[in-house]
């Protein structure tokens, strides 16, 4: 039996699980959680040595599940663009700065109007990391003078478990402007934004996903209740890392991921530039592959802010409007919403953006709204996956995942939408054993990610999309183009406010 470990550092805890790779089999999952803190509006902040407590306690309570079974590898994965700011030894000069956290919002549109070739990719989005530098070296000069390291969570916590500064290109290719076709960072743009220090402040080594990092110090196997011969893999950003146990890594596979908010993940073998879609990102995860990212913003979080904030419906009304509203057909309300509560992250790329919801009348029920609203989301999908076949792009298959699936209407909806029928993964445990493969990987079990994608995936039911329900969103899809021309310009959040670049007096 050899046993994996797989990390997965969600914004509210930590999960741990134990692989078999012989079984293909994830055979035990642990827990523990840290909290968040919100200083003030925009800002949200974590403190680094709670992922570390939170780590221990899974890790043990993991390893006394499983009777204390040796494990051959462990890789980490963390949310994207969660940053710390830490001295040589690790220790962190301030609290990280949550992935969601906005301060950074003056500097992300400062990013915005600069002209280089990485730009292109991406790197104007207010929650990562080079726009967090940019407000540090702003706003806590003595935080950012003294950091010896700028990093994020999944270098911060392998640093920890290794006692080795070392970057994932996952996250350095999709979120530092990393340019792995010339291996270095470009540190002509981070001086045109202010911050020429920052290549010499990140990891100085970047290794790729399933990468050997190294042994487990000491304090470390100490600390999580592992062998010191543990091998750490490299890792990355979670949704990217579920790929690998989704099998979506042949070119037009996309994985989808919905939930609060929705992320859609696909590689091309060659480069084709999308406007507005992040990236392509050449062998951010995949060597000899392009990936690309779509995502939108606000999705679950819409529905739910609909049935609790303003509808005042626990969980057994939700489900009873759900079943209300799915009594509808797609347009039937004649209500049209824009999906862009808190902006949109693609095609667009605009955090200023805001939602509308047009065709009101007094005849209008909350379950008409809500059908609408559903509609809205699954039109925002329809329209990256317009945005991707616009440029030729062949969509090959979809597998799906996340909290979305608890919803079957929003589920539908969106395969309808879409046109494309969806493979449903059984289980919410993607990262989990993505991590695992990349630690397999590691281990020199398989000889590429792809390989090891292949045994990793398990896939469930197909939800197929229904002819005449397509044919409606189409037309459907055309008017919230529309009407996203129009209405945008004038539904806009004003200007970035200031204030939220100071932090409050203590």
């Amino acid at each position: 039996m050899t046993l994996l470990l797989g990390l997965d550092f969600g914004t509210g805890g930590v999960r741990a699980g134990l692989y078999d790779l012989h079984s293909h089999k994830l055979i035990q999952v642990a827990e523990a959680a840290y909290a968040t803190q919100y200083p003030q509006l925009g800002w949200a902040e974590q403190a680094p040595a709670d992922w570390w407590t939170a780590l221990g306690k899974a890790c043990r309570q993991l390893m006394a599940q499983a009777g204390h079974l040796p494990v051959a590898a462990v890789c980490v994965a963390t949310t994207a663009s969660t940053v710390v700011a830490a001295q040589a030894d690790g220790e962190p000069l301030a609290p990280a700065l949550l992935w969601m956290d906005c301060r950074a919002a003056v500097e992300s549109a400062r990013s915005a109007r600069i002209s280089h070739p990485m730009m292109n990719q991406g790197g104007d989005a207010v929650e990562w990391l080079v726009p967090k530098a940019m407000w540090l070296a702003e706003h806590e000069p003595e935080v950012y003078r003294r950091a010896a390291r700028i990093c994020e969570a999944v270098d911060w916590i392998n640093y920890q478990l290794t006692g080795r500064w070392v970057a994932s290109q996952l996250n350095a290719s999709c979120k530092w402007n990393y340019d792995t076709l010339q291996q270095r960072f470009p540190v002509e743009l981070y001086a045109d934004l202010g911050i020429p220090e920052l290549a010499q402040k990140l990891p100085p080594e970047v290794i790729k996903v399933g990468g050997r990092i190294g042994p487990l110090t000491a304090e470390a196997a100490n600390h999580l209740g592992l062998s010191r011969d543990t091998l750490v893999a490299q890792g990355g950003i979670d949704a990217h890392m579920a790929m690998l146990s989704a099998g979506t890594t042949g070119a037009g596979e996309v994985l989808f991921i919905g939930g609060t908010s929705v992320v859609q993940l696909m590689h091309t073998p060659k480069r084709i530039d999308v406007p507005g879609i992040w990236g392509p990102y050449p062998g951010a995860l995949l060597d000899g592959q392009w990936l690309m990212e779509g995502g939108q913003v606000s999705a679950g979080s819409i529905l739910n802010w609909l049935a609790q904030k303003m509808f005042g419906l626990d969980d057994a009304g939700h489900q009873q409007l759900i079943r209300q509203a799915a009594a509808l057909q797609p347009g039937s309300t004649g209500l049209l919403v824009l999906d862009y509560w808190m902006g949109n992250r693609t095609p667009y790329r605009s955090p200023d953006m805001r939602g509308a919801i047009m065709g009101l009348s007094l005849n209008h029920d909350r379950h008409d709204l809500y059908r609408a609203s559903v509609e809205a989301i699954a039109l925002g999908s329809a329209n990256i996956f317009h945005t991707w076949r616009s440029e030729g792009i062949e969509i090959t298959r979809v597998v799906a995942a996340g909290g979305f699936q608890k919803n079957p209407l929003w589920l539908q909806a969106t395969v309808d939408a879409t046109g494309v029928p969806f493979e449903m993964v059984p289980h919410d445990n993607l990262t989990l054993i993505g991590t695992a493969a990349a630690a397999a990987c590691a281990l020199g079990e398989f000889s590429d990610l792809q390989q090891a994608a292949t045994a990793f995936t398990t896939v469930g039911r197909l939800i197929e999309p229904d002819p005449y329900a397509h044919e409606q969103y189409i037309e459907l899809l055309g008017r919230y183009r529309a009407a996203t021309d129009s209405v945008a310009p004038i539904s806009c959040k004003p200007p970035a406010n200031r204030t939220l670049g100071v932090r409050p007096a203590a």
